[in-house]
């Protein structure tokens, strides 16, 4: 399955939330999701027909790859990583996910989504631990410093981006300065800490079939 490359909005409507792929406008009362809020299509705003169990966990499945912009080879990878590791594999699936490089930039707050991260990471914009790193799917760890490039800390999206970041914003387990540009990835989230509406264990169940 290949990377999805049209609107992005849809995806939030067809979720019936915000997966905030869109960046700035998902913040504003301009985001599709508030004015549609029923899966695209001609039927979309008629009743449904009730989900399956299969197709309720298909969507949980659709949901996360979505939120986290990960093709199905590559979540796949990621489950089965998942699954050697200690501990629940849905939690561990997601404490993955999160140490995506794409997402941490994002978490920093240096891209207004994680497409946005993408494109600035294989652009090569960012440095983790002083070299340059450019694949969005670098998993970080522990006490790495991740940094905007020196000759990139003029980008207008990385500056219009950090905006929005409060120090209530930023997520527990990163270190934000704002000055600098760089942030530091301090530890691996438990599931509780990480704010995704998703529910994993319909996820595991879908893949144990």
């Amino acid at each position: 399955m290949g990377r999805y490359t049209g609107p992005v909005c849809k995806l939030c409507r067809r979720e019936r939330m915000k997966l905030y792929l869109k960046g700035e406008k998902c913040y504003t009362e301009k985001c599709p999701l508030e004015r549609k809020n029923y899966p695209p299509g001609q039927h979309g705003p008629l009743r449904r027909a009730r989900l399956s169990e299969y197709g309720i966990q298909l969507r949980e499945k659709q949901k996360l790859r979505r939120i986290y912009g990960v093709l199905e080879r590559q979540f796949r990878r990621y489950f089965e990583m998942a699954t050697r590791q200690k501990g629940k594999t849905g939690e561990n699936l997601i404490k993955i996910l999160e140490r995506r490089l794409d997402n941490v930039v994002y978490r920093l707050g240096f891209a207004p989504s994680r497409k946005a991260a993408r494109q600035l990471v294989k652009h090569r914009h960012i440095l983790v631990n002083g070299k340059i790193v450019d694949i969005p799917s670098y998993l970080v760890e522990p006490g790495d410093e991740i940094r905007v490039r020196d000759k990139s800390k003029e980008l207008e999206i990385i500056h219009n981006s950090l905006k929005r970041v409060t120090e209530s914003s930023l997520v527990p387990w990163l270190q934000l300065n704002k000055a600098t540009l760089s942030g530091v990835f301090m530890y691996i989230p438990e599931r509780s800490e990480i704010p995704i509406n998703v529910n994993e264990q319909l996820i595991v169940e879908l893949y144990s079939k």
